[in-house]
């Protein structure tokens, strides 16, 4: 019967068929993989291909998977150029690019590279774009070149500014897709997706009351609150907005704390389109915590501009009236995001004040393009951003693992922080994953 249920819900997540019938799942596995986003699903989909005879699930507390910070970004595919050189993020997203593009062309999803000119429209603003050139050529970013205000036109006629980085190999995928390919190689891989098994216990599993040997095949018990069980030898979380609490439910640490950042996009309206043909991005400043506001051509040939980031008073508030007292109360009440809110006091008001008056937000995209009026924008969709934060009040900027110590401890594997840029990563961040995953676990 276990087997039967399991096999009923995979299907179900594979072809976005809903099995309201299917509860009390109780099924047994080598490795257990929580959270089907694009991260969890790009290792769950490399460790099944490493070890084909190894039994893995992967469990989803959404109906469908790659929901949350996988189906709402931005779908740029990122180049490396603004990473420290040498740094894991800048190695990986170097890496993740080819292996996407690579992906891509092998799956058959579209993808555009339509490039990214990264635009410096003050004189101050040029040391930092060059220093951003040289970074982005240690980092071997390919074909990356500076540009004069003339190639800023040839490349965007109405764009302004006295000199911009040209990234041609930038572009543009819809992510969701992506993720969605990568869970769909991993059940044909034969790995089994439970969707709607949301965790809220991982911990020793206790003998069947046959007094069989189940518990000591394998030790940990997942839980959902339906009572649903999946057993297993090992755990690897990827649970991106829940990744601190998935952590703590383990008896680990919940720090990196994760606190919520929502960011607002606005749309440029259908016969304004024209305005924008590929990415413009500002020089980021150094004084800010975020990268600033830009144009983002879409696959399905919308334009997104934005977005800000203001503090979610929800961890999944994709809109503005939003609210969950827990997560709310849960980020007010860490420090870490106390001191944050105090060394960026002024910076926090403006992206606020700009997430309530259009104007404002407009007005700074027309240091770009001078032709943009409020009238061309129509408020657009959001993304909510998972932020790890130490006490301190610091942007953690690199990746996290945890796991712990005793029975359980020592099974687990916690990805607690995949930043940004995880989806253009994903597949160079599985293989890290998976060879982290290996080590520990000795697979």
């Amino acid at each position: 019967m276990a087997g039967i249920l399991s096999a009923a819900r995979s299907r179900a997540a594979g072809t976005g068929l809903k099995v309201t019938a299917v509860r009390q799942i109780h099924s047994s596995h080598d490795v257990a993989v929580v959270g089907g986003g694009i991260v969890g699903l790009a290792t769950a989909r490399e460790l099944i291909l490493r070890h084909p005879a190894l039994s893995f699930v992967l469990l989803e507390k959404e109906k469908e998977l790659a929901l949350h910070q996988s189906g709402h970004n931005s779908g740029v595919v990122h180049s490396g150029i603004y990473y420290t050189p040498g740094s894991l993020k800048a190695r990986l997203c170097v890496r993740g690019a080819t292996l996407a593009y690579d992906f891509c062309d092998k799956k058959g999803i579209p993808y555009k590279k339509c490039g990214k000119l990264i635009v410096a429209v003050e004189q101050e603003e040029v040391p930092r774009m060059r220093a951003l050139y040289e970074r982005g050529l240690q980092n071997n970013v390919r074909d990356l070149r500076i540009i004069d205000a003339k190639g800023i036109r040839e490349r965007e006629p109405y764009c302004r500014g006295i000199a911009a980085l040209d990234s041609p190999h930038t572009g543009i995928v819809d992510w969701r897709k992506v993720a969605l390919r990568f869970g769909k190689d991993f059940e044909e891989a034969g790995g089994a997706v439970l969707t709607e098994f949301e965790v809220n216990n991982i911990s020793v599993a206790s003998e069947s009351p046959a007094g069989s040997s189940e518990g000591m095949k394998h030790p940990i018990a997942v839980r959902d609150a339906q009572g649903s069980e999946v057993r297993c030898r090992y755990v690897l979380t990827c649970g991106g907005l829940h990744s601190d609490r998935l952590s703590q439910i383990s008896g680990c640490s919940r720090e990196p704390r994760i606190v919520p950042f929502r960011g607002d996009y606005l749309v440029l309206k259908p016969e304004k389109r024209y305005l924008v043909k590929g990415n413009i991005y500002p020089i980021p400043d150094p004084r800010f915590p975020f990268l600033g506001v830009h144009f983002t051509p879409r696959m399905d040939g919308s334009v997104w501009l934005g977005p800000n980031a203001v503090l979610a008073f929800k961890r999944e508030g994709y809109n503005v009236y939003d609210f969950s007292a827990q997560d709310f109360a849960d980020a007010l009440s860490f420090r870490g995001l106390q001191k944050l809110v105090l060394k960026n006091v002024a910076y926090g008001l403006g992206e606020m004040y700009r997430g309530v008056f259009t104007g404002a937000q407009v007005k700074i995209l027309q240091k770009y393009i001078p032709e943009l009026q409020q009238s061309d924008v129509l408020r657009g969709p959001a993304g909510v951003r998972a932020q790890a934060l130490d006490r301190h009040g610091n942007l953690v900027d690199d990746f996290v693992f945890d796991g712990g110590v005793g029975e359980v401890g020592s099974r687990v594997l916690h990805v607690r922080n995949a930043p940004s840029p995880a989806a253009t990563s994903s597949l160079a961040i599985a293989e890290m994953i998976a060879d982290e995953a290996e080590s520990r676990f000795s697979l």
